[in-house]
């Protein structure tokens, strides 16, 4: 993350239309319940909605839209009745040229989903999970499955998580039947993992700043602590190192698929807010590509200007190779 504020656009609409004079808006039955086999054209992973909701009789709504040219769906499964709580699981589908992540596509703070998927899960207040397959027909050459449950729920149980994300992975193993998807599906979890980041000396680094910092940065950069997440296929991912200055620490952040393109896209629309960065691009097979990498000191501003830098564009510049090799490496990206 760059600090940028980012919002989410809701499509309530069956058609967005792009025109020369602007956008069109036509909108859907986003109120009219719909049957299961309609939800998502039959995407939903309605048992696994079912076990979420404690085996509750569950009604179901959708709609289809359209982002940047790009068509998109969303629907969402409840329990009826007033005995549910409000609580709803949502669940959206969309290519991966869809430059729009969002949830835990697009959350550092989220752990790898696991069990062979490229996804991630955020097990926060909101609790979303996201997972990425490679599907050549569809734009981008891959499907971006998400779901998350939008209510404030503070904290799931162990079921209820490991659920969240059968739902997702379920989910999108239909939706990847539906459109001909040739890229290999992962297993149906059995756990998730929950752990948050943790921050541990940088000699005993072993999730996401595994193999970035050698003797020779520790000595020249005075670097002794590092923060990080699980190491996996988590769609986008961070480690965070301790400067001696203080308040300063690097920030090396890895994007993939839709979490890529949209940081790319941010980049390039708001340059100033990436003065200072090292960036750079990775190739990885399928819908994974191409990767984005990033080296930022923080803060980036102090006092409303331009913060002074300490680590040079040479430290930089390694640290930001060993990071995009590391990672890349998890993901099944070419490395040399």
């Amino acid at each position: 993350m760059t600090g940028r504020r980012r919002t989410g656009l809701a499509v309530p609409a069956l058609v967005l239309a792009l025109t020369a004079g602007g956008l069109i808006w036509a909108f859907g039955p986003w109120d009219e319940e719909s049957d299961p086999a309609d939800t998502c054209r039959g995407s939903l992973a309605v048992e696994e909605a079912g076990e979420f909701l404690g085996g509750a009789e569950l009604e179901f709504r959708g709609h289809a839209g359209e982002w940047m040219g790009h068509e998109t769906e969303h629907c969402t499964a409840r329990a009826r009745g007033e005995d549910s709580g409000g609580v709803r699981l949502e669940l959206s589908l969309r290519p991966a040229a869809a430059h729009r992540a969002s949830g835990a596509a697009e959350e550092t703070s989220a752990a790898p989903i696991g069990y062979g998927w490229n996804g991630s899960f955020d097990a926060g207040y909101n609790p979303a999970a996201a997972v990425l397959v490679d599907c050549a027909p569809l734009p981008g050459k891959g499907l971006l499955v998400m779901a998350d449950v939008p209510e404030d729920i503070r904290k799931l149980s162990d079921e209820q998580v490991r659920g969240l994300a059968r739902f997702t992975t379920e989910s999108a193993r239909r939706a990847a039947k539906r459109f001909g998807c040739e890229g290999p599906l992962g297993e149906r979890p059995a756990t998730v993992d929950r752990t948050e980041g943790q921050k541990l000396p940088v000699v005993r680094t072993k999730g996401t700043c595994r193999d970035v910092v050698t003797a020779r940065d520790i000595a020249r950069l005075g670097l002794t602590t590092a923060s990080e997440m699980p190491a996996g296929r988590a769609l986008t991912e961070e480690c965070s190192l301790d400067l001696p200055a203080k308040n300063h620490s690097i920030r090396l952040t890895a994007y993939y698929g839709p979490s890529a393109r949209q940081e790319m896209y941010l980049d390039k629309r708001y340059p100033g807010s990436v003065k200072g960065a090292l960036m750079r691009s990775h190739p990885c097979e399928g819908a994974l590509g191409p990767a984005y990498f990033k080296f930022e000191e923080l803060p980036l501003q102090d006092a409303g200007k331009y913060a002074r830098k300490t680590v040079r564009g040479e430290d930089g510049q390694r640290l930001l190779t060993a990071f995009t090799t590391a990672s890349a490496a998890r993901h099944g990206c070419p490395v040399g």
